[in-house]
């Protein structure tokens, strides 16, 4: 494991080194800001109403009213974020001719794989530990229940992990970033909206889309929810692309 570790913070150093880290998190955190300032700011007209309507109040729950939307509303963000994550790792690689190099260091292929999978599931952690300054905000002004919360990031780790594995693929394939970023954002986006396509298809293979929809599997994190079947779903697409991406990799050394 010490040529993962070796990749891992090579891979690190050109995030940071590089603009496309702090572009990344300003993109994210400014977008962000924007859709929790605009929840918070409905929910809060809505407070001021239920106040004249003990009806309403009844159902008022800052969790479901601010966090759901929120959370729902970063997962379609991370759609757009993470192919900008992964377009470089293997696509540069192949540009500038250092795959090739990478490729007969004394590290396994599974170790290059595992280091800059690492890499990226690191840079994408700091990205939604931002997100963390608003259940602090929230907190000071209404009383929260952190399981909902808790599970809601688990959630949204999951799904970054398996848009990172889809991209980390994509990139493998090419060596122009902006083609990988493209088609990793097509890719993603088909697995995003399958579960609009199971409307229009027949009972069994309406069951299947939607078992393969990535938005599916979010929506019970997303509720507080932690369902086996979608933790097993994540993982099992994550490993299913970073195994693809092995023998992408392998063929590259066959090919030589």
């Amino acid at each position: 494991m010490r040529g993962a570790w070796a990749i891992f913070k090579k891979e690190i150093r050109l995030y940071f080194a590089s603009p496309v880290a702090y572009a990344v998190f300003t993109i994210f955190a400014v977008i962000c800001g924007w859709v929790f300032s605009s929840v918070f700011f409905f929910f809060s007209q809505f407070s001021m109403q239920a106040a004249m309507n003990p009806m309403m109040a009844r159902d008022l729950n800052v969790t479901d009213g601010v966090f759901r939307p929120l959370f729902q509303n970063v997962s379609v963000i991370m759609l757009f974020m993470m192919p900008l994550i992964t377009m470089r790792i293997f696509a540069e690689e192949k540009k500038s001719g250092t795959i090739e190099l990478l490729l007969t260091y004394p590290v396994r292929d599974g170790e290059v794989l595992l280091g800059k999978y690492a890499a990226a599931l690191a840079l994408f952690l700091v990205m939604l530990g931002l997100t963390l300054l608003y259940p602090g905000m929230v907190t000071y002004f209404a009383r929260m229940e952190p399981g909902p919360i808790l599970t809601a990031y688990l959630g949204l780790f999951l799904l970054g992990a398996a848009f990172l594995a889809l991209g980390i693929l994509t990139s493998s394939f090419t060596e122009n970033q902006i083609v990988a970023a493209a088609v990793g954002f097509g890719a993603a986006i088909i697995f995003w909206l399958l579960t609009w396509f199971s409307d229009f298809a027949g009972p069994v293979l309406s069951r299947i889309l939607g078992h393969l929809s990535l938005i599916d599997h979010f929506e019970n994190f997303a509720k507080g929810v932690v369902d086996t079947r979608d933790v097993i779903y994540y993982v099992n697409f994550s490993l299913l692309c970073l195994f693809l991406t092995l023998r992408s990799l392998e063929s590259k050394r066959w090919r030589g």
